[in-house]
């Protein structure tokens, strides 16, 4: 199958204690080139997220957008420091004996001194939140490859009637070169006649003048070879996979024959075919340029 670079792609994974959120989308770009932005708290993950983008993605400038609802962040327990809450208890004894005065430090008062009792945030499972987390990325990239996909579809759809069309282009080009060549011989002929009237033509001179001729407009060479790029690239198209840098080589062949071709013509029919394949050809190397 054949995936466009340009993408979409959203998931939401949530639990009990949080939700998170995944956005992506993309355009085209010659390597792959994530750009992830989360909360910093989820920073540490950064690593694993790139290595699931990678099963799923060879080419594209890819934004990553995570979003993170922590629901636990209002729970917190305490903690009841007992070594410290011994340290204070002796002191006050001490002091008690040492001024003769009555200890009356309850629990309640004990617990207000520093430290004794102290209110911390839950940590949370670093494991757990990865699971949610790469579960989250997976979902999205899953629907991301499935945009890709429908778009690529489209565009392989488009290149193919082109191509097509090209191939029609190449094959009025290959039927007119030898009437070009006939026509001129005849053009010679009669030119010849006109000017030496009854005089003998001299047939070798006339084969001679439009074997050179034919040479120079000689186009054989190029539609053969162009005809091989355009069938290699519906080929390749209908193999699919990440061929978009292999297109994009094969459209530059093309676009070199399509060249020498209208350089050569000497006729205003193959010009002009040769100016809409050409035209054909720069529509597809742009949509090629969209194929990861």
């Amino acid at each position: 199958m054949i995936k466009s670079m340009t993408g979409f792609g959203r998931s939401e994974v949530s639990d009990s204690d949080r939700k998170i959120t995944i956005e992506m989308k993309s355009v085209n770009h010659r390597y792959f080139e994530p750009t992830i932005k989360m909360p910093k708290k989820l920073s540490v993950y950064e690593a694993g997220i790139r290595t699931v983008l990678k099963k799923y993605i060879a080419r594209g400038k890819v934004d990553i957008f995570v979003t993170y609802e922590d629901f636990s962040e209002n729970k917190f327990c305490l903690k009841y420091n007992e070594d410290l809450a011994n340290e204070y208890m002796s002191i006050f004894k001490y002091m008690s004996e040492q001024f003769g005065i009555e200890n009356d430090i309850k629990v309640s008062g004990l617990s207000r001194y520093p430290e004794v009792i102290t209110m911390e945030e839950q940590s949370n499972d670093e494991d757990e939140l990865w699971h949610l987390l790469e579960k989250a990325v997976e979902n999205a990239c899953v629907a991301f490859v499935e945009t890709r996909i429908t778009e690529g579809d489209k565009l392989k759809n488009d290149i193919t009637d082109k191509l097509n069309y090209m191939l029609n282009l190449v094959d009025n080009i290959e039927e007119r070169s030898p009437e070009i060549i006939e026509e001129y011989r005849n053009k010679i002929l009669d030119k010849v006649h006109e000017l030496l009237e009854d005089s003998t033509v001299d047939e070798n001179r006339i084969a001679t003048e439009v074997t050179i001729f034919a040479d120079k407009i000689c186009v054989d060479e190029e539609t053969v070879r162009l005809r091989s790029h355009i069938e290699s690239t519906i080929d390749t198209l209908n193999e699919g996979g990440s061929v978009g840098r292999k297109l994009d080589f094969i459209a530059q062949e093309m676009n070199r024959e399509a060249n020498t071709i209208l350089s050569k013509a000497n006729d205003l029919e193959v010009s002009n075919w040769a100016i809409s394949l050409k035209t054909e050809i720069e529509k597809v190397r742009e949509q090629i340029q969209n194929i990861e």
